[in-house]
């Protein structure tokens, strides 16, 4: 392995330097770019951690893992009191989230290094983590080899490979094998996730079944704060479709659904929440043509003289499913492979999504035996489905009792890792 190691580090300083203009230009290009630059090549500054506990490091890359991770750090909290806790993040967008749900939970907040060996050692020169745990299938061959070296554990936790990645990873298990020897457990969400991971190269006594932490998820307010929710809002009582995560051309679909929903429920509103703060303005632009009267979460608009508010806000998604009706989840009809259901679900409120979901294959097809979520393959099968389920009651009540099924039966995966953490 430190003959791969040299190579790989070679390789990779070498393509560094060869895409160096174009490195630059993205810098200057796209602020998020630069977002922990320095950090990230290795400059750990201002942390000061207690030298005489052990620490527990987690990594999530962006929005989607960190919230994955938060009843697992918590949890982690509670069990360990004692410990310091680092959480890391690969993205700007991901740090903040983290700041606003984790902040009070762990000791720092900082930026994964990338895997230069120089930045590697760094990191672990100033964090001296004693367990390291990666959520979901990221590996970074020397950040692992240089861990190992030291005798710290680094753990896979939460990991899935899809299909379509396993096509790819499968193709270079000969570069995968050499790397994923150097874990000391590599838990997936599936058991379909254990089998091709152990096929691209994973040893199979390392290599466990864990379940999906999602699903461990819960609830971030109680009924009274939902309902100061829903008057901060002005709902008054009416209905309101929460359009989640929308991606390119998907705005469009949702408010021409929306259009036709109109005609037969006229009270109908909408949330609709673009997963890229940089589309907002195209959003706007969308939102101005469509006819309708439309606010802004950002200036605390409110459906009292609204039918759709945009959410152009960070971290309040999750706790507007509360008070929807149901929601749409996005990414779904943009070909990106769907964003995750349980989010709205965990609040009993059914979800419709397109039938490009291959990022959350596995919770759709728990999800779809039921009539928790629906997976629609045109957008006239949608319109239909969102028709349903505002003028069936009864089959929206059933709808509402499957979600909460749902959790009952699959939570366990942060009972899981602590365990894990409690052995080793």
């Amino acid at each position: 392995m430190l003959f791969f190691s040299f190579v790989y580090n070679i390789v990779l300083i070498f393509a560094a330097i060869l895409l160096l203009p174009v490195i630059l230009i993205a810098l200057i290009v796209v602020p998020k770019f630069r977002a922990g630059l320095w950090t990230k090549l290795g400059f750990y500054r201002n942390i000061n951690l207690d030298k005489n506990k052990e620490t527990i490091f987690f990594h999530a890359v962006s929005v989607g893992e960190v919230n994955a991770i938060e009843a697992l750090v918590k949890k982690t909290r509670e069990a360990f009191p004692d410990v310091n806790i680092v959480l890391s993040t690969t993205t700007k967008t991901g740090q903040e989230i983290a700041h606003k749900k984790l902040s009070d939970t762990v000791n720092i907040i900082t930026y994964f290094p990338f895997d230069f060996f120089f930045s590697i050692n760094s990191f672990l020169n100033t964090i001296k983590p004693n367990k390291i745990i990666i959520a979901e299938t990221e590996i970074w061959p020397d950040f692992v080899y240089l861990a190992k070296r030291r005798n710290i554990p680094v753990y896979i936790i939460n990991g899935r490979l899809s299909p379509h990645s396993y096509k790819g990873y499968k193709k270079f298990s000969f570069f995968f094998k050499p790397v994923l020897a150097q874990y000391k457990g590599i838990f997936m969400q599936t058991n379909d996730d254990v089998q091709r991971i152990i096929d691209v190269g994973a040893k199979p006594e390392i290599t466990k079944f864990m379940g999906n932490l999602k699903f461990d998820i819960k609830p971030t307010m109680n009924k009274a704060q939902v309902t100061q929710l829903a008057n901060e809002l002005k709902l008054n009582g009416a209905k309101m479709i929460a359009a989640a995560s929308t991606h390119k051309g998907e705005d469009e679909i949702i408010l021409d659904a929306y259009k036709e929903l109109k005609k037969d429920f006229p009270a109908l509103k909408l949330l609709l929440a673009p997963r890229h703060p940089e589309r907002y303005e195209k959003v706007t632009e969308l939102l101005k043509k469509s006819g309708f009267k439309y606010g802004k979460r950002s200036n605390n608009d409110t459906f009292a003289d609204n039918d759709i508010i945009m959410l152009d806000t960070m971290g309040e998604l999750m706790k507007m499913f509360s008070v929807c009706h149901f929601a749409y989840i996005g990414g779904s009809f943009s070909k990106t492979g769907g964003h995750n259901p349980l989010e709205a679900n965990i609040w009993g409120k059914p979800v419709l999504s397109g039938d490009c979901v291959f990022n959350f294959k596995d919770i759709y097809a728990y999800l779809t035996k039921t009539n928790a979520a629906k997976l629609c393959s045109t957008p006239a099968e949608l319109l239909q489905g969102m028709k349903r389920l505002l003028e069936d009651e009864c089959f929206y009540k059933t709808a509402c009792c499957d979600t909460r099924k749902i959790f009952e039966e699959n939570s366990g995966a942060v009972d899981f890792v602590i365990n894990v953490l409690n052995d080793h």
